[in-house]
């Protein structure tokens, strides 16, 4: 009986995103002198701000995405694994993405997207070059003698430093 009535909740809100989609694009927020959707969305229907933008960034998306559309639609897709996968989803990967959603939990969906884009993020040769512009690193000599060490660096070459420290914070343990 829950997951039947999941089932109807989840086909509900695709028709809610629907026409919160519609209602967007025709504009019908500004007739009430409000400057976007998402805050008639916060002011009508009780929607915080950011569940709002969001509601409104998954609606859109999917307007793009028929097989998702049709899955959510027919409340075999739940609304939290419709969120993860529109982040990243284009019409090449709906259905690679739709197999991950038959097969994961919402949490599982939600952590390979995250992982996804984490990793697109890293391919990116500006973000690589401005990760590398920006590195820093400061030190200096607390009160106490003891060095404090503060640094921003790439991910690979900030493992190497944690780890060049932890070793040499070995060799000073087995040497006592």
């Amino acid at each position: 009986e829950i997951t039947e009535l999941c089932s109807y909740i989840y086909a509900a809100e695709s028709r809610l995103l629907s026409l919160i989609r519609e209602f967007d694009e025709k504009g019908y927020w500004a007739q009430q002198g409000l400057c976007s959707c998402a805050h008639w969305l916060n002011l009508k229907c009780g929607i915080g701000m950011n569940a709002a933008r969001e509601k409104l960034r998954v609606a859109h998306a999917l307007a793009e995405l028929p097989k998702i559309s049709e899955r959510f639609d027919k409340g075999q897709l739940s609304y939290s694994k419709v969120r993860a996968i529109t982040r990243l989803a284009d019409a090449t990967n709906e259905d690679y993405l739709l197999m991950i959603a038959d097969h994961g939990t919402a949490h599982h969906v939600e952590k390979l997207v995250s992982k996804y884009r984490t990793a697109k993020r890293l391919q990116d040769a500006d973000i690589v070059r401005a990760q590398y512009n920006n590195r820093e690193m400061t030190h200096y000599y607390d009160h106490d003698g003891c060095l404090v060490i503060k640094a921003r660096l790439p991910a690979e070459q900030g493992a190497l430093i944690v780890k060049a420290l932890e070793m040499a914070m070995d060799v000073q343990f087995h040497d006592n």
